[in-house]
Parts: C-alpha cells; structure tokens; sequence
C-alpha cells in the first residue's frame, strides 16, 4: 500500500498542477473535486464498507422480488396452512430460516450437508423441510408447524 500511495500522490499532484495551468482556477476547483471523490471513495473501500452490502451485488432471489418483513410472516403462515399453500408460500421461508439458523449456530448447510442438517432437526420434523425431497403432504397440520417453530427456536 505505501509503494502504490507513493506513486499515486505524485501523479495525482502532477494532475492538479496541469489543471490549475491549463484550465486557471476552474480547472484547479474541478481537479480539487475530482481528487477529493476519488480519495474518499478508495478510503471508504479499503476501511472496508463495500464489504456487507454496499447495493452492488444483486439480491439473491428467494421467493418474490424482496424478503419477507414481520408484517408478512402472519399472510405467510395464513396462506401456508391453506390447502396446497405450504409448498408455494411457507415451505420457502422455513427453509431459509433453518439454513441460516444450522449455518450461524451449528456450522452446518442445510443443502450440503443434509444428514447432519436432519440430524439436529430430528427425524421426524427433516421431511417438512428437505429441500431435496417434496414433503410429506400439500397441507401441514397446525401441530406438525408449531414443532417446527419450536425446534427452529430451541436450535
């Protein structure tokens, strides 16, 4: 870093130095401006705030264009405990809750690594979220959802 900022201040004083020649005192102001937005975009990448999410990278696409708020969950339960409605709106959404929940507490991927993923989950509850296997039913019981819930909160 010290070798690159010892050729790159050289260069960028040479630049202001031609502009303010060339171009008078607009030109120095426009040199200023343009010098200062570079130094404090590079400063803001290296300290490291392009590192999260900084709007480049694209949204992974999970269900709908956005992820889902508090506000969403209760029409996402509702529209999951309708017939045929667990496998379109809810099974998703529990499935990115148990990946990101086996990920961040246990290590584990729910997609690459399903046996250890089924053995923290329980065998009788794995068939609910395989995301290699349909589920069991269409419909889930509202007994069968609440150990889901239940299990996802005790991991």
């Amino acid at each position: 870093m010290r070798h690159s900022l010892t050729v790159l201040l050289p260069v960028a004083a040479g630049a202001e130095l031609v502009l303010g020649l060339v171009g008078g005192l607009p030109g120095l102001g426009l040199g200023a401006a343009v010098l200062g937005t570079v130094a404090l975009l590079t400063g803001r990448y290296v300290a490291g705030a392009a590192s999260q999410d900084s709007g480049y990278r694209r949204n992974t696409r999970l269900m709908t264009s956005r992820l889902p708020g508090i506000g969403d969950w209760y029409w996402i339960v509702r529209g999951g405990l309708d017939p045929d409605g667990y496998l379109s709106s809810l099974r998703p959404q529990l499935q990115r809750l148990y990946a990101a929940r086996l990920s961040e507490r246990h290590g584990v991927s729910l997609h690459t690594e399903p046996a250890k993923a089924a053995a923290l989950v329980g065998a009788d509850l794995w068939p609910w979220i395989d995301p290699a296997q349909p589920p069991p039913s269409t419909t889930i019981p509202a007994d069968r959802l609440d150990a889901l819930i239940d299990r996802l909160d005790a991991l």
